[in-house]
């Protein structure tokens, strides 16, 4: 079923869990950023010009959703900066550290999320899935949040990358549609896909900065991709390696869970269907509430020999060859593999049902619980309300 959370910031809440060690003294500045209709990135941006300091000395772990309430630590190099407080985001000052935030200080993260427009019998179903979660867990799947520049018909652009085809690679890059598209800009990725390779045209249609320099750049020079593509910046070409990977390791876990022969249930996804089993027979349970499965590069191995073996076919049925990963063309960024626990099981999980004061006649679901980190809250909703699997 499909379900309605996010209907405003307050319906869902993020609170990073950290271990930064706050000080009196020191010469990095601990603040709380705190955030709603924000993305992370283009709200630290703002700040740095707000405070007339380079970007760099702005340091964070992890991006936070633009379309929920969330708060997060971040650094900035120097001496105390001015507490903000306005419609959208506060900064407040915190103490001081050693050294700057960073991914790896992130424990996890705490969660408030309430779900709408339910009836009696969702709710019912989706307390009684709930005590499932509570015993056996569910996959630790990427959702879609990894998978915004994903387009279903010109694919990812890290694998064009992976495999050399550096001329997908960059069509991809300027004509994937984005959901928070405007109309003409649709238009206007349409046409240079329609056109493509004719750079007059596409020169001449370009609205943007980045179109023009890249439609230029290939009049002069037509097969001129790759060094476009080495161009792109090291943190944006990071996050495109990182849906791929994402990609590969759902398609991993799903493989895992199917192998189960158990009944599944499944939600719809972005770049493939999230599968869920109820409960765990003892002896599937012992094999995979501990597995790791590790993100793909040249290197990465499946501890166990059935995860191994699936891994390996997954590479091989999606074109992809270990030594691919070690022969990029595009140096600003890099193939990374870390481990990933296959299964999820949220701690201080708790939830109240309610009238939903939004929609007359309606039930929500308020759940609490936190997830290490990397793991998405809104995977346990799709948990909760994923439908019986074919």
């Amino acid at each position: 079923m499909k379900v309605v959370i996010k209907s405003q910031p307050e319906d869902f809440v993020v609170e990073e869990i950290s271990h930064l060690r706050v000080r009196k003294k020191g010469p990095f500045g601990v603040y709380l950023l705190t955030k709603k209709n924000w993305n992370t990135v283009e709200l630290l941006g703002l700040l740095a010009k707000r405070l007339k300091i380079p970007s760099k000395k702005i340091a964070y772990g992890g991006k936070k959703d633009r379309h929920g309430l969330t708060s997060q630590f971040i650094t900035i190099e120097g001496p105390r900066q001015e507490d903000i407080k306005e419609d959208g985001f506060s900064l407040g000052f915190r103490g001081f550290a050693d050294r700057p935030m960073g991914p790896d200080l992130i424990e996890g993260n705490h969660f408030k999320v309430t779900v709408r427009k339910l009836s009696v019998k969702d709710v019912d179903l989706a307390l009684r899935e709930l005590e499932q979660v509570q015993r056996f867990g569910y996959p630790n799947y990427f959702d879609d949040q990894r998978f915004g520049s994903y387009d279903p018909e010109h694919g990812f652009l890290g694998e064009r990358l992976l495999k050399g085809h550096f001329n997908g690679a960059l069509k991809t890059l300027l004509v994937s549609g984005y959901s928070e598209d405007r109309k003409e800009a649709r238009e206007r990725k349409r046409f240079f896909a329609e056109y493509w390779r004719d750079w007059k045209k596409c020169a001449e249609r370009a609205a943007t900065p980045y179109e023009r320099e890249i439609f230029a750049s290939l009049q002069k020079d037509p097969n001129g991709f790759l060094s476009l593509l080495k161009l792109v910046p090291r943190e944006k070409l990071s996050l495109y390696f990182s849906a791929y990977q994402s990609f590969l390791w759902n398609e991993v876990t799903r493989r895992v869970i199917r192998g189960t022969g158990l009944p599944l249930r499944s939600h719809p996804g972005r770049a493939g269907d999230y599968l869920f089993y109820g409960e765990l027979p003892a002896e599937i349970d012992d094999r995979l509430r501990t597995r790791d499965v590790p993100t793909a590069d040249a290197k990465a191995r499946a501890s166990d020999p059935d995860t191994s073996r699936i891994y390996e076919a997954v590479l091989t049925e999606n074109g992809v060859r270990r030594p691919m990963f070690n022969n990029l063309k595009t140096r600003q960024a890099f193939f990374k593999s870390s481990p990933r626990k296959l299964l999820l099981f949220p701690a201080t999980l708790r939830a109240a049902a309610g009238e939903d004061e939004l929609n007359a006649g309606r039930r929500t679901l308020a759940l609490e619980f936190a997830l290490p980190r990397g793991s998405y809250g809104t995977m346990l909703v799709k948990r909760l309300f994923a439908e019986p699997s074919d």
